[in-house]
C-alpha cells in the first residue's frame, strides 16, 4: 500500500471539504512494477509515515461508513491483510464496488446512453469516460476517489429506476466483483 485517497459523500453529494489523501512509506524498496502501477517514485514516499500510522488515520476518517471503490476486491485484499496484521480483525466497513454496480446496471439498461456502445474495458477511467466524466490530470488515490464518487453519483438515479429500494438492496448489488459471482448473487436476490 503506497497511498490512500477518499472523499466523503452524504447521500449522493460529495463533501469536497472532507477528503483524505496520504502517501505511505512502504518500508521496502519499490519495484519497477510498483512505480508503473502507482506512478509514485521512491523519493515521494521515503519520508512519509508507515502503514501503521496512515491506516489508523484512514480508519478514523472512514469510521463505520460504507466504502465505495472500483474493483474493490483488490484493494480490500491489501487493506484486510494490513488491518488483520495490525489489529487482529478484518476491515468491517460495508462496501460497494462500482464495477459490480456498473455491470448490474449495464445488464438492465442496455439502451441507456452511458452503456452504448458496449464497453470494451472496465477500468475506472474507461467507465468514467462512458459516463461523461472528464479524465485528466494526475493519477493518484484522491483523484481516483473523486472519479469513483462521480460515477456513483451518476448511477444513483439509474438504481432508483431499476427497482433498488434501499441501501440493503444496493449492498447486495455492489458486492465486490470476483468473477461472475457478484452479478449471480444480485440476480438471485432480485429474482432477475
Amino acid at each position: 500500500i503506497l497511498s490512500f485517497g477518499a472523499v466523503r459523500m452524504t447521500g449522493g453529494r460529495m463533501e469536497l471539504n472532507q477528503t483524505f489523501y496520504r502517501l505511505v512509506s512502504p518500508g521496502t524498496p519499490l519495484t519497477a512494477e510498483n512505480i508503473v502501477v502507482h506512478e509514485i517514485v521512491p523519493s515521494e514516499v521515503a519520508a512519509k509515515p508507515g502503514i501503521e500510522t496512515v491506516l489508523g488515520e484512514f480508519r478514523d476518517f472512514c469510521r463505520d461508513d460504507i466504502l465505495v471503490g472500483h474493483f474493490l476486491s483488490i484493494d480490500l485484499g491489501f487493506l484486510d491483510q494490513e488491518v488483520k496484521r495490525l489489529h487482529g480483525t478484518p476491515l468491517r466497513n460495508p462496501v460497494l464496488d462500482t464495477f459490480s454496480m456498473h455491470e448490474w446496471l449495464r445488464l438492465r439498461l442496455r439502451d441507456h446512453p452511458y452503456f452504448l456502445p458496449p464497453a470494451q474495458h472496465y477500468r475506472l477511467y474507461d467507465i468514467a469516460k462512458s459516463f461523461g466524466i472528464p479524465v485528466n490530470g494526475a493519477h493518484n488515490a484522491l483523484m481516483d476517489a473523486y472519479m469513483t464518487a462521480q460515477i456513483f453519483q451518476r448511477m444513483i438515479p439509474m438504481f432508483q429506476t431499476s427497482g433498488v429500494r434501499d441501501i440493503g438492496d444496493l449492498l447486495k448489488i455492489g458486492i465486490p466483483f470476483e468473477g461472475g459471482e457478484s452479478a449471480k448473487l444480485a440476480d438471485e436476490y432480485f429474482n432477475l
